[in-house]
């Protein structure tokens, strides 16, 4: 059986808190979500300052337990069941994999008469289709045999935020990210209606991208009856609550919560500069904005936020928080010998030189008739070397003039054309379009296309920006430009200037194409490579009149997500 991973269950939150413990009248309360009722039970000491959210009564009665199912159980003939990672109030959550796209995935499982089983199938196949790559997507909403199950996305490779913060606190950049690419999340769900209400920090995961994804959506609330009269203040609330935890490593209620300490009893909300020393101001008075303490600072008084998209337009109006500059070591001190020049032979004096050194003597030159022999076949050789590169100056200088000091004829070519080949040279382009194929949407910031061969570093074309991964959030192979040369020219190389480093291929064009082909298989791959001034040369000289700047790979952006930019391209014979 394969390693358990944790970055893909939406809906265990085990964070190392020891759980509460359970009724004795109903034994489905003993659960892994220790968090869960811990939480609960911080809300109610601390209520002023908890989301507003309300859960229904966490056993739903004997009638409805967790499905008893088994590893090797097969859904729909398709998805395998591996491992149980949550048994919770009548619902189980499992590791599966997909043995018709060969894939792993996770599976929520709970008895169709169960009172929540239609509100999770309703939540589930709104979140899926939202289909935004910041949350972990919903793949498969079914209610069969008696069963219903939400299929959803495994990321093996994603580390849970309660796992980062159980290392120490985050990088002021890292947590400007955590708190901007989440707030933009959350806004773009709540305009489609869509709320979290269980977003704590075992629902945010940062994949090896550095890009932070949100699971559960709609989903982990409804699985548990959570709901809200107010879901904007909710989710913002506890948006503020996970930049809380990042800066300081600490809940920000009085209940231990998620593997980290709570605040101390009876002192209030404190900010968090005031909780750890060196935290960045600006992402402490953010923090405390969005948690219910209207807005209060010790040296401000700045309105409360009370929606995601209140949020992340005050984290936009705030100024960049710049990554960490990378540390610099220092090379080793150099160590003085006895070889140095003005030291060979000599001793050391001085106080600290107590010692003296014994001179070391150079072995003496060979004198022997072997050495002297020796000597003789070196200046012989060298003798050679010198009278055979006079024979070669002298054979190139009367090839390219007469015995009479006239030029020599110049070569005749095979149409009898008297003409040298033509030097390398820039060759002029004559216009270029942005290309962005099926399954892209045809278009990728076209009135900025200019501006990549205007001969001006300061102006530059972009892409549009992606989110999740750099190989364009894995929605389509890539985008790029194409470049007419006016006429089928000898193409030598191809130089690209980028913002970032970024993985390129240069294509081109049958030179008997009549028009720009419409796809790329109509480009054929002549050079390829990745950095910010990256020279394309393709094996051989290629003639053609359109040629593809083919971008696969993105830099991460500024704004969070991924997005390139070509300054400059130049085209040589």
């Amino acid at each position: 059986m394969a390693e358990r991973s944790t970055a893909a269950v939406d809906v265990d939150d085990n964070s190392g808190d020891k759980p509460l413990p359970a009724k004795q009248d109903t034994a489905e309360k003993t659960t892994t979500d220790g968090v869960a009722e811990a939480q609960e039970s911080a809300e109610q000491s601390a209520p002023e300052k908890a989301p507003e959210s309300t859960d229904e009564p966490k056993s739903t009665g004997p009638g409805f337990a967790a499905p008893e199912l088994h590893s090797g159980h097969k859904l729909a003939r398709r998805y395998r069941l591996e491992e149980c990672v949550t048994r919770l109030d009548g619902f189980s959550s499992w590791r599966a994999v997909d043995e018709k796209l060969r894939r792993a995935v996770g599976v929520h499982l709970l008895p169709a008469e169960h009172p929540r089983a239609r509100s999770v199938l309703a939540a589930a196949r709104s979140a899926a289709l939202l289909g935004d790559p910041r949350f972990v997507q919903v793949l498969d909403a079914v209610e069969e045999n008696d069963l219903v199950y939400v299929v959803h996305e495994w990321l093996p490779d994603a580390v849970e935020l309660t796992a980062l913060l159980a290392s120490g606190p985050l990088e002021a950049h890292d947590a400007y990210q955590l708190v901007s690419q989440v707030s933009q999340a959350m806004a773009a769900a709540h305009r489609e209606g869509l709320s979290h209400l269980r977003l704590t920090p075992s629902a945010v995961l940062r994949t090896s991208g550095g890009q932070y994804r949100i699971r559960g959506l709609a989903v982990n609330a409804a699985l548990r009856g959570i709901t809200t009269d107010r879901p904007q203040r909710a989710d913002t609330e506890a948006i503020g609550a996970l930049l809380y935890a990042s800066l300081t490593q600490r809940w920000p209620y009085e209940t231990d919560a998620y593997g980290m300490t709570g605040l101390p009893k009876g002192v209030g909300l404190l900010a968090p500069d005031q909780v750890r020393a060196g935290v960045h101001r600006g992402l402490s008075e953010l923090a405390m904005r969005a948690l219910a303490n209207d807005g209060a600072t010790a040296s401000r008084q700045e309105p409360p936020c009370t929606t995601p998209d209140e949020l992340a337009k005050a984290v936009a109006e705030m100024p960049r928080v710049r990554p960490p500059e990378p540390a610099f070591a220092a090379p080793p001190d150099y160590q003085r010998t006895t070889y140095q020049q003005g030291n060979y032979g000599t001793a050391q004096t001085g106080p600290m030189h107590t010692a003296v050194a014994s001179p070391v003597v150079p072995p003496p030159p060979m004198q022997t008739p072997p050495g002297k022999l020796l000597k003789w076949v070196v200046s012989a050789l060298v003798i050679v070397a010198l009278g055979l590169g006079s024979w070669q100056i002298a054979d190139r200088v009367l090839s390219h003039h007469g015995s009479d000091g006239t030029p020599a004829p110049s070569k005749v070519t095979k149409n009898g054309d008297d003409k040298a080949p033509a030097a390398p040279g820039p060759i002029a382009i004559m216009s270029a379009k942005d290309f962005d194929p099926p399954p892209g949407d045809g278009s990728e910031n076209p009135e900025d296309v200019p501006k990549a061969i205007d001969n001006d570093p300061s102006t530059s074309w972009e892409t549009k920006r992606y989110i999740g991964e750099p190989n364009f959030g894995n929605l389509k192979p890539g985008v790029g430009l194409i470049l007419d040369l006016g006429k089928v020219q000898t193409i030598g190389s191809v130089t690209v200037d980028f913002d970032g480093a970024t993985s390129v291929e240069l294509r081109a064009a049958s030179p008997d194409s009549a028009s720009i082909p419409t796809t790329v298989d109509g480009f054929t791959k002549i050079a390829q490579g990745t950095g910010e001034k990256v020279p394309l040369k393709p094996s051989k000289a290629v003639k053609a009149r359109y040629v593809l700047v083919w971008l696969t790979k993105l830099p991460a952006a500024a704004d969070g997500g991924y997005r390139g930019e070509v300054s400059e391209i130049h085209v040589t014979s």
